[in-house]
């Protein structure tokens, strides 16, 4: 009951957490918080609550390499949102998820190897993904009830995706471990209510901080082989807070974030509080404000 009830309000509390950040950080924190493997690290735990350390080890491994399918989505839905809508934009992100995905699960590789080509696949990802054009000030205010939707939607992903992956053995349900729950609740909603700027302002902060995400599955992977499951899980996490903070610290310092996407600028440089935006109620399928 006790890891029902993590799996359950985690992921939508780090929704909503990633939001905020974002709002108040702007978007390419919110981004590179939204990194950290929030979904995975719960359906990993029961896994290895369920079905033992090595089931769970193997898993991890697939979760690792499953971040190329996740990186594959974001660069699909961010291609596609200047000329569809957020719900096209969104089938055909999954679409291209699971088709990589079904590549992957045919192929066997080690898990030094699997991190080189994760590395390599996000680094290629930046790239690819254009910069945003410049910044301005946001002036789109949400209404009360867009934290939690977001929060019911992760909600709803997430426990669909648990009652599928354990039946599918340790690699396939490793590689959907790393489905974009919270990507594509991120991705929606900054798509849908601020457009495509502030959309590849934030999956560019995302794709930077799922370095963390890949450290956390590599040394969940191996430290599973030969300590118990507390011991792992804390060594994993560890691994990937301090990958996140440091980068978190290097981001920052680089410069003043984008124009948030949840309605209110970035602060200043100076730590000042951000202004109070304009009212609107823009909603996902609606033009942004």
């Amino acid at each position: 009951m006790n890891v029902l009830a993590v799996k359950i309000l985690l992921a939508p509390a780090f929704v909503m957490g990633a939001s905020l950040t974002a709002r108040r950080f702007g978007v390419r924190i919110g981004g590179l918080v939204a990194g950290l493997p929030v979904v995975a690290a719960p359906i990993l735990l029961v896994f290895a609550l369920s079905h033992g350390r090595a089931f769970a080890a193997n898993a991890a491994a697939g979760t690792l390499l499953g971040l190329v399918s996740l990186v594959t989505f974001i660069v699909v839905y961010t291609r596609l949102a200047p000329r569809l809508r957020w719900s096209t934009s969104l089938v055909m992100g999954w679409g291209a998820y699971f088709a990589m995905t079904g590549a992957l699960s045919a192929i066997s590789i080690g898990r030094g190897t699997a991190l080189a080509v994760v590395l390599m696949t996000l680094a290629l990802t930046l790239i690819a993904l254009p910069r945003p054009a410049g910044e301005r000030l946001s002036t789109v205010s949400l209404p009360a009830w867009d934290l939690p939707l977001r929060g019911v939607s992760s909600l709803v992903l997430v426990l669909a995706l648990t009652a599928l992956a354990g039946q599918l053995g340790p690699k396939l349900s490793g590689l959907l471990a790393s489905f974009p729950v919270v990507t594509s609740v991120l991705a929606v909603f900054t798509h849908a209510q601020h457009g495509e700027e502030d959309l590849l302002g934030i999956m560019r902060g995302l794709v930077v901080g799922l370095v963390a995400y890949a450290l956390f599955c590599f040394t969940l992977t191996i430290s599973l082989r030969s300590l118990g499951v507390a011991e792992s899980f804390l060594l994993s996490a560890a691994a990937a807070l301090v990958t996140q903070a440091v980068v978190l610290t290097v981001t920052w310092r680089a410069g003043k974030p984008s124009r948030s996407p949840d309605g209110v600028a970035a602060h200043q440089n100076d730590g000042s509080p951000p202004p109070v935006a304009a009212a609107s109620s823009a909603v996902p399928g609606e033009a942004p404000g």
